[in-house]
């Protein structure tokens, strides 16, 4: 078979291993049942351990695979979920004593349609309570298996550790302003935040119904891409998924960059005030220049109102959160965290003059945005302005709150919740690692609807740095 961990292993080996009948879906599937036992108690990402359906899911598929019933790249694949994706029968409860005991009556439809891909389900994530924030209420927050006493990132917490950790092939987030690629850049894994409209949220606990996105977290390039092949496209159940056509996102990777146009927000990352750190601001720029050994036409760009995006991300995220929210707020608010209540109630304050602002910066980011895009094919940017932050304990809520919100009021930058405005693809994937040995990341922006653009830009780099190969010491 291989002398490599089975953790160790992409997806894409995995299923040419399986197809050779040279590795079982239940060799498998025990093999990261048993990882998860060895490292959950420590990194704590599980908050529910389907075995035995992950087991009977396995056998399942060994059957079909076996009677020659393959059914693609995700078949017989173990995966995880963050718990605000509904699983028929499953308990999903957003982290939040709120829901602590809903039990949906039927899957999500990007859950539904990776188990119509033959994926096997290992369990459900921790996460922020509600996708709001870095803050958790029902469970305990998971480490970061690169530096225990630092966080893997908010919202999709869980899922960024169990990539990181091995203790998945692929796992599912949410993203509303960056919950799925800051974790992905804190522990230095691939996150991919779709295009609006690309993934249906059908079956997902929201928190801002214009800005929420459902996305990929995995170890490599093309592994996010078979994820994507099996979920994308039109759902009836949730009218705002375009019905463009779905390509195919694997055969879009090539292992250079001709013809590519590269944009830089270098203005942005090298201003004093953006709050990058010099390391971060370094492993961009040697990956810009990977770039141009790769193929690519380099040029530097500007949007101005970048800076802004932040700020009108942070009004709208509010004011449509309280707005989901309200009913529970009124007749449960004891069971809500103290940070969650907190910001909610911030969004209950927001005035109809402030969400209209909100989008009237909306609408000039999305011109901006479109101007730059007509001259380059993808921008790139860092995913976060540092490595990941130190744990926080016993932190009033006042000064989460304003933690979680103070770039709204000074000059640094937010990378990612841009992208979130204006409802483009945007990829984090790891571009090196800071002088303490911990992860940083990429991002990679598109054209909206043109993921393979920017996992072709993205898969390429990934090839030729090689930083997908690299794995934590406390999870080898």
């Amino acid at each position: 078979m291989t002398s490599t961990p089975l953790h160790h292993l992409s997806i894409s080996e995995v299923g040419r291993l399986m197809q050779r009948k040279d590795l079982s879906p239940v060799e498998l599937t025990r093999a990261y049942l048993e990882r998860i036992d060895s490292l959950n108690g420590r990194l704590k990402p599980y908050v529910t351990l389907l075995a035995d359906s992950a087991i009977q899911a396995a056998e399942a598929a060994e059957k079909e695979i076996a009677g020659g019933r393959y059914r693609g790249a995700m078949h017989g694949i173990p995966v995880a979920f963050k718990d605000l994706f509904d699983t028929e029968g499953v308990r999903t409860t957003g982290s939040s004593k709120v829901m602590e005991h809903r039990i949906p009556n039927s899957d999500a439809t990007v859950v539904a349609r990776l188990r119509d891909a033959g994926a096997i389900v290992l369990g459900k994530l921790a996460m922020s309570e509600f996708a709001a924030g870095s803050f958790p209420s029902l469970f305990e927050d998971p480490l970061n298996p690169w530096d225990p006493e630092r966080t893997p990132g908010g919202s999709s917490s869980g899922s960024g550790t169990a990539i990181a950790a091995g203790m998945a092939l692929g796992t599912l987030g949410s993203d509303t302003g960056g919950s799925i690629r800051g974790p992905a850049s804190f522990c230095g894994i691939v996150g991919l935040k779709p295009s609006y409209g690309l993934l249906s949220r059908f079956g997902v606990v929201p928190l801002s119904w214009s800005l929420d996105s459902v996305g990929p977290m995995t170890r490599t390039v093309e592994d996010t891409a078979h994820m994507l092949q099996a979920m994308a496209g039109f759902d009836a159940n949730d009218p705002t998924t375009t019905r463009a056509p779905v390509p195919d996102y694997a055969q879009a990777l090539r292992p250079d960059l001709s013809g590519m146009t590269v944009g830089v927000l270098r203005h942005l990352y090298y201003d004093p005030d953006s709050g990058v750190q010099p390391d971060v601001a370094a492993a961009v720029d040697r990956a810009v220049e990977a770039m141009e050994q790769l193929g690519a036409k380099i040029v530097d760009v500007e949007i101005p109102i970048f800076r802004l995006s932040w700020i009108a991300n942070t009004a709208l995220l509010l004011t449509e959160g309280f707005a989901y929210h309200r009913e529970n707020l009124k007749e449960q608010p004891h069971n809500f965290g103290d940070v969650v209540r907190t910001v909610l109630y911030m969004g209950g304050l927001t005035s109809g003059a402030d969400y209209v602002q909100a989008q009237r910066v909306r609408s000039k980011t999305i011109r901006a945005f479109q101007e730059v895009m007509r001259r380059v094919d993808v921008l790139v940017t860092p995913t976060s302005n540092d490595v990941a932050p130190k744990t926080g304990a016993d932190i009033p809520a006042e000064q989460m709150v304003a933690g979680l919100l103070g770039e709204a009021s000074d000059k640094s930058v937010s990378w990612t919740s841009a992208f979130n405005l204006v409802g483009a693809p945007a990829i984090s994937i790891p571009c090196g690692f800071n002088e303490e040995g911990l992860p940083l990341g990429l991002q990679i922006a598109g054209r909206r609807l043109e993921e393979s653009t920017v996992l072709r830009a993205a898969f390429a780099y990934e090839q030729q740095a090689g930083w997908h190969k690299l794995r934590p010491s406390m999870a080898p």
